[in-house]
């Protein structure tokens, strides 16, 4: 699938794109775009004759979900979420020329390796529908994951405030209000592409009220940040976390087309993650927690990191995803028991 890469004998599997569920081996092309599309149909066909060209001629040029890809882009073109939600006459009928013309451009781009996401220009997330476009990070199944975490400690947290690093397309924060009318959130995001789509996506949600996104970068505008957010009930986070050399071998849904800043946390994959959890004292309440997504070869490398570098700051616990992976870091600030330093003067 080409939402899944393992590495090694440790079958990581790199953040996914996806096309497993939406709610309601062959020759890869390496070069953009150096697949032709079949020939344009010379008389009228039928959605269903058009799945199977699109889903053939895909198998044919090495494009990963084949029939997914074919089935999802159809859908949309015809007005639904999925294939299965679209009436059999519906499918039975003849398409129009205009129709037919749609169908071959759309496809055409997953010749590329587009992903169908930025295909369809959106995406489902929990009970949201999100706007999606490149170069934003898609946000993935596991991230969904972490937002569960998260409502678990916010349901029962008078008033509470959000800060988010690192929103894309604002998937996690716009849940997350979205389930709790009484929470506030703030989000920072590096890319002002990213900037742009979380808030046309509040917007479109009515939630634009009740987030603010900063334009920032967590390490570059560091020095910026005091003073914009305290008594923070959460920090939560889904940043870079890839290993640096793990980067040459993403598939090309990827690597063509999402930003590599969302991916690439570095040579142990902890830049960003380091970062979040020296402010995260500056930002949180007493007991306030910090929610992480992370490479699952993380968690004790930040155990150990945060024992030894950030004194208010104490590792809670890690959480598996529904594969099994450990996935999830949670901590929690701690009033400091360090002494004060004593002024010799």
């Amino acid at each position: 699938m080409w939402w899944r890469r393992t590495l090694s004998s440790n079958a990581i599997s790199y953040r996914r794109c996806y096309l497993g569920r939406r709610r309601s081996g062959a020759k890869i092309c390496l070069t953009r775009p150096s697949c032709s599309a079949p020939a344009f149909p010379a008389g009228r066909i039928t959605a269903l004759q058009a799945l199977d060209v699109w889903k053939r001629h895909f198998v044919e040029n090495g494009v990963t979900e084949p029939e997914q890809s074919s089935q999802y882009i159809i859908a949309h073109l015809l007005g639904a979420k999925t294939i299965e939600s679209v009436e059999h006459q519906r499918l039975a009928e003849f398409l129009s020329k205009e129709e037919t013309q749609q169908v071959w451009r759309l496809c055409s781009k997953r010749l590329s390796r587009m992903p169908v996401q930025f295909i369809i220009e959106e995406w489902d997330f929990r009970d949201l529908t999100l706007k999606m476009r490149p170069p934003v990070f898609i946000p993935r199944p596991e991230t969904e994951e972490l937002v569960e975490l998260v409502l678990t400690d916010l349901q029962n947290h008078p008033g509470p405030t959000c800060l988010e690093v690192g929103c894309g397309s604002g998937a996690i924060s716009l849940s997350l209000l979205k389930s709790l009318p009484q929470l506030q959130a703030f989000a920072l995001e590096r890319s002002q592409d990213a900037v742009d789509l979380s808030r046309e996506n509040a917007s479109r949600l009515g939630l634009q009220d009740r987030l603010k996104v900063y334009h920032m970068d967590v390490i570059k505008d560091a020095e910026k940040m005091p003073g914009l957010f305290s008594s923070i009930s959460v920090l939560v986070s889904n940043p870079p976390y890839l290993f640096s050399e793990d980067m040459a071998t993403l598939e090309p849904e990827i690597s063509r087309f999402e930003d590599r800043g969302a991916l690439d946390g570095g040579e142990d994959g902890l830049n960003v993650i380091r970062q979040i959890l020296t402010l995260a004292p500056d930002f949180l309440s007493h007991r306030g927690r910090v929610y992480l997504e992370v490479d699952p070869r993380h968690p004790a490398l930040i155990r150990r990191w945060v024992e030894d570098n950030v004194e208010e700051l104490r590792f809670v616990e890690t959480r598996r995803d529904v594969s099994g992976k450990p996935r999830f870091c949670i901590l929690q600030k701690e009033e400091s028991h360090k002494a004060p330093k004593v002024d010799q003067d």
